[in-house]
């Protein structure tokens, strides 16, 4: 399998993140990448969940999705220049980014254009 891309623009509104998650799932389905499926899906989710509640303005995100063998990248681009930052949870939130750094093999954030690029990897097992 040579490498796979995709990218998807949606608004900074709650709809997308339910939209966000069944487009990766698809994606992964069409590209026989079924074994990323559920935490791909949770991982994005949380992604885009941080957008909505912490980016300001009505310029669209962007949701790529990068499948090789070995590995699915996801990456969230916004208009924040704020870093994200995967503080430990409170019981006011913060679940997102700890979540994600929890589950995925790495995840990273960096400055992308006028805003950033958030991202995470999962490797294939076996």
């Amino acid at each position: 399998m040579s490498a796979l891309h995709a990218a998807l623009d949606l608004p900074p509104a709650p709809r997308s993140v339910p939209a966000a998650r069944r487009v990766v799932a698809q994606l992964l389905t069409a590209w026989a990448g079924e074994a990323y499926s559920d935490d791909a899906a949770l991982l994005v989710s949380e992604l885009v969940t941080n957008v909505v509640r912490h980016v300001a303005g009505d310029a669209a995100m962007t949701v790529e999705v990068h499948l090789t063998q070995t590995a699915l990248q996801v990456a969230v681009v916004d208009g924040s220049t704020t870093p994200a930052d995967a503080r430990p949870p409170t019981a006011q939130g913060g679940h997102g980014l700890w979540l994600v750094a929890a589950v995925a093999d790495r995840w990273g954030s960096e400055e992308h254009g006028r805003g950033k690029r958030v991202w995470f990897e999962l490797r294939a097992t076996g």
